[in-house]
């Protein structure tokens, strides 16, 4: 039977842990006051006949009035002042029960658990509360705009007017009861959603236009909606470039002739609202009503783990002290806020029906596919299995290649250079993709096991994730098939063919590989690999898509394969040109566009990701993005330098190198450190750690910052050209490639460690949608 204190770590909610019951340490406090009976507990001759000679003692159990006077617990509430959030609860021991300071530290540790939680609850309650309103007047809002937009486009005055780009803003007054009364006047909300969504796609971007008359936005349908000093602004989020174009002509538009118009005719405003942008709001409010309902639960459960956390505790505190203490602070903790409130079950109720109208045409299972998803995916021995016989098949077949190759002498410097210049960039660019991939599934392991919610940090849509084991069959399946071909190719070159014979086999590896990742048939995790190929798009067109969180830890992760992607590179050249069939490869080092794009590579991934943080100095204003900016800046200056140096190996270049790198690494270290980590905090509890820590051993922290300091430093190896004896230098570039890549591993786990620490410390577990429309001030001359 699994212990409750293991039940409810694996329960609670990640991000709210320090809110719930310190379960553990009123576990201690209990333990404790055992302790303490124990060794108390030596009863003298005359206690013993004391007990012998009680005629009544027998009487007892049945009698339980008569074995005490009064309470041996006081629970007092306090009213507090208004400033403060709830009541306060104290607990008065009696003099016959206050017998150890253990006891007292208990209940006393008990009454803070239980205001702690109370005051939680009503802070979290009021914020969801506040939220689900502010949804309903977005809903609103909405449903008033979609009716608008139907009336119009039914007397087919809507072609007539131009066509809105998705992201300019514009504002119109209205007033929330002046909405609610027009809402109710007309046509019934599902006959408009439906007329809605079956509307021509022909006419998908011709907008509507709502005329001011005075100083109230009058429908179509004779409805105004009236302003009191205050405008809505409808802000769609400029998540697509053609959003962000959209958004610049805008702000250029209305910087030359908005502001002057305005001034000059302020009852002629005209707001044009099109489908589109109705559709963008509609999402953007829908999704919204799932996170709230989200947190709703989140909450209900909140209340529910603390409540069985309080008797679970309490009847320890019995079982040890033989004390009736339970039945006394049970209904203490029963009657408190956080579990007589019942408004966020009434809420859920709420936000459940409006869903369901609004989002699902009335369709209540539809509705609960999207508010409440279950994910039943079947656990299944057999991927366990394919990973055991996969592993066993590459390390079988990777000992024969290994083997054949030290025969052959391929590996030695010198020797047979064709084959190290076109076969060996395979192997380098599967075995550094699949290790870094391997790598992922080992962070997972360990973000699950230390319970960091990388799920919600990543927005992860669970029917595109992958768990571990999915991740690591890939690995072994894929590296089976590579190894396989590698060993059959080399198989048939000691036979005797020829490299212009055989050379196609590794083409249509990297092919079927290809063919595979963009394939859309519904087979091996389609919705996976879309899902990535989203994220490489949203990093190539950087600054142009909104960055998240997940776009940008993809980016970092590019940053340490630019040796792959170099490598990707030499293949796609030797094998679009040609270049195979007559084993000329090195004329795609002659072509001069080969070698600018083979520089651009060098240069490409630090450059999206100083993009990317462009593009959130832009979106959120934080100066944080600008310095951070900064590090990738050096850190193309200081690719540039070693590209140049490996041209022209003068001892000018070297001593760039060795400049611009150290003072990339320098800024690379502060930032892994001090930013990314956390760590170095000179106040720390942990010395030079930070407070909070995930891993119980500080020593593994001081560790990892040790690693990664060794391995930022494998620059030096571009200086020093150290070699192991005979090998080839490619293979020493390989290992010193595949090093950076476990230090991106080592690193991956640290940063989503810190950004689960930020969300804990600001209790964030739902994610905060933003809504489409805002009130602002009318603005005056």
């Amino acid at each position: 039977m699994v212990k409750f204190s293991k039940q409810f770590e694996g329960q609670l909610i990640p991000e709210w842990k320090e809110a719930f019951v310190d379960y553990w340490q009123l576990k201690k406090d209990i333990k404790r006051i055992q302790l303490l009976n124990n060794t108390n507990k030596k009863p003298n001759n005359h206690q013993m006949s004391s007990v012998v000679k009680s005629p009544f003692s027998s009487l007892r159990k049945f009698f339980p009035f008569q074995q005490r006077d009064h309470d041996p617990i006081q629970v007092h509430r306090k009213l507090v002042s208004s400033t403060s959030k709830g009541d306060m609860y104290e607990t008065q021991l009696l003099d016959q029960f206050a017998d150890t300071d253990a006891t007292k530290e208990f209940f006393a540790c008990l009454d803070q658990n239980l205001n702690k939680v109370n005051k939680f609850y009503r802070t979290k309650e009021k914020e969801f509360l506040d939220r689900g309103e502010s949804l309903k007047k977005q809903m609103d809002i909405l449903i008033e705009l979609k009716s608008a937009f139907m009336e119009k486009k039914g007397k087919g005055n809507s072609s007539h007017y131009s066509k809105e780009e998705e992201s300019v803003s514009s504002t119109f007054s209205i007033n929330e009861e002046d909405s609610v009364r027009s809402r109710e006047q007309t046509e019934d909300l599902e006959k408009i959603e439906e007329n809605f969504t079956e509307s021509n796609e022909n006419e998908e971007d011709k907008s509507m236009d709502l005329k001011w008359e005075d100083g109230k936005l009058r429908t179509l349908s004779g409805h105004f909606l009236s302003g009191q000093g205050k405008n809505v602004r409808i802000n769609i989020p400029l998540t697509t470039p053609s959003q962000t174009f959209s958004e610049i002509s805008y702000l250029v538009m209305e910087d030359l002739f908005n502001k002057s118009s305005r001034k000059c005719n302020p009852e002629g405003g005209v707001l044009r609202v099109n489908k589109t942008r109705l559709h963008h709001a509609e999402k953007m409010i829908k999704g919204g009503f799932i996170e709230l309902y989200k947190g709703l639960g989140y909450l209900n459960d909140y209340r529910n783990l603390n409540l069985l956390a309080f008797i679970k505790i309490l009847k320890k505190f019995d079982k040890v002290t033989e004390k009736q203490i339970l039945p006394i602070y049970l209904k203490v903790v029963e009657s408190s806020y956080f579990n007589n409130s019942d408004k966020v079950v009434k809420f859920m109720d709420e936000v459940e029906e409006l869903f369901v109208k609004n989002f699902a045409k009335g369709d209540h299972r539809k509705a609960m596919k999207y508010l409440r998803p279950i994910h039943h995916k079947k656990e299944s021995h057999a991927i366990t299995f394919f990973i055991g016989l996969f592993t066993g098949c590459f390390w079988a077949l990777f000992g024969a290649y290994v083997l054949m190759a030290h025969l052959t002498g391929l590996y030695k410097r010198h020797q047979n250079s064709l084959y190290m210049e076109t076969v060996y960039p395979v192997l380098s660019v599967f075995s550094l993709m699949f290790l870094h991939f391997f790598l992922y599934g080992c962070n997972i392991i360990a973000w699950r096991k230390t319970r960091i919610n990388y799920r919600f940090i990543f927005e992860i849509v669970p029917t595109k994730e992958l768990k571990y084991s999915d991740v690591f069959l890939i690995c072994t399946m894929s590296m089976t098939a590579v190894v396989g071909v590698l060993l059959f190719h080399l198989t048939l070159l000691t036979k005797g063919y020829s490299y212009a014979q055989v050379q196609f086999l590794l083409g249509l590896l990297f092919l079927a590989f290809l063919l595979l990742l963009v394939c859309p048939f519904n087979i091996i995790y389609r919705s996976s690999r879309y899902h990535f190929l989203c994220v490489i798009r949203n990093i190539i067109w950087s600054p142009l898509y909104k960055v998240l969180m997940l776009d940008f830890f993809m980016a970092d992760q590019l940053c340490s394969q630019v040796p792959m992607l170099r490598s990707l590179e030499f293949m796609a050249c030797y094998y679009i040109t040609g270049s195979y069939k007559t084993q000329d490869y090195g004329y795609c080092m002659r072509v001069k566009q080969y070698r600018d794009l083979f520089y651009a590579v060098s240069f490409l991934p630090y450059y999206w990701r100083a993009m990317q943080c462009a593009r959130r100095w832009f979106d959120e204003g934080d100066t944080n993005h600008l310095i951070n900016l900064g590090k990738y800046v050096s850190a193309m200056l200081a690719a540039g330098a070693k590209v140049a140096y490996e041209k022209d190996r003068s001892v000018g270049w070297l001593c760039v190198v060795v400049i611009m790198s150290s003072v990339a690494t320098l800024y690379q270290l502060y930032w892994d450190f001090v930013r990314d980590w956390g760590l170095l905090q000179r106040n720390s509890k942990n010395p030079w750690l930070r407070n909070e820590l995930m891993l119980r051993r500080k020593a593994i922290y001081y560790l990892s910052m040790v690693l990664n300091i060794t391995l930022r430093l494998a620059w030096l190896q571009t200086v020093l050209h150290s070699s192991f004896e005979n090998v080839d230098y490619r293979v020493t570039s390989l290992f010193l490639a595949a090093l950076e890549v476990i230090r991106r591993g080592l690193w991956n786990f640290y940063r989503l460690e810190h950004e689960h620490l930020n969300n804990a410390g600001k209790f964030r577990a739902v994610k905060a949608v933003p809504l489409p429309f805002h009130e602002v001030e009318d603005e005056e001359d």
